[in-house]
């Protein structure tokens, strides 16, 4: 047995510790999901609901899962167009 502390194992190297915390986290969001769908009915049978939204869209179910994960797509393809312009070759500090 090895003794190098860079040997040992970690939390997400086993995939079952991986497919637990992806469920975990699935369960969660459909949770949420849930709620949201909730302070819908709320709102349509005359409550005041759960959110009190300024916009409209804002108080559609889903509205914020929707507009955070298009918000994370716009940043990757961003970072990526960005990254053609501020990459550096790879020998720039040696010249």
């Amino acid at each position: 047995m090895s003794t190098n502390p860079n040997d040992r194992k970690h939390f997400f190297d086993d995939p079952q510790h991986v497919t637990l915390v992806l469920r975990v986290l699935y369960g969660v969001c459909a949770f949420v999901f849930l709620l949201d769908i909730v302070n819908l009915i709320l709102h349509v049978a005359g409550g005041h609901g759960l959110r009190h939204a300024e916009r409209w869209w804002e108080g559609l179910p889903g509205f914020y899962p929707i507009y955070g994960w298009v918000s994370c797509v716009f940043l990757v393809l961003a970072a990526k167009q960005l990254r053609k312009i501020l990459m550096r070759d790879e020998d720039y500090y040696d010249r």
